[in-house]
């Protein structure tokens, strides 16, 4: 190998590693702002502001984007749409949240 070729695979390999060190960062800044949410949601919930209610949905679309779907859009909202086009898991997941709160994915539909 030549020294070109060597000192080129050395650049691609610095800048792969400064892109994961910088995904990592962005890691350990959702670690953070994941508890200090929690922390957040327990105090409105025990001092009854309804501040716990957005912060469940921002935990809503996360699970929905870490499941694939957007992260505009809330599991519930996903599972009505998924339920329409006859999708097993659209349909039992709305069943179960249709018990709890009854129309809840046809509701949700949007959010």
């Amino acid at each position: 190998m030549s020294a070109a070729v060597i000192g080129k695979l050395l650049a691609e390999l610095a800048e792969s590693l400064r892109e994961r060190a910088a995904k990592f960062a962005i890691f350990l800044v959702c670690q953070l702002a994941h508890a200090l949410a929690s922390l957040w949601m327990l105090a409105a919930i025990v001092t009854g502001s309804d501040r716990y209610w957005r912060i469940a949905r921002g935990y809503d679309r996360v699970g929905n984007a870490a499941t694939g779907g957007l992260d505009t859009e809330t599991v519930s909202s996903r599972a009505s749409r998924a339920r329409k086009e006859g999708r097993r898991w659209g349909c039992i997941l709305c069943r179960i949240l249709d018990r709890i709160d009854p129309d809840h994915c046809s509701k949700s539909e949007g959010v």
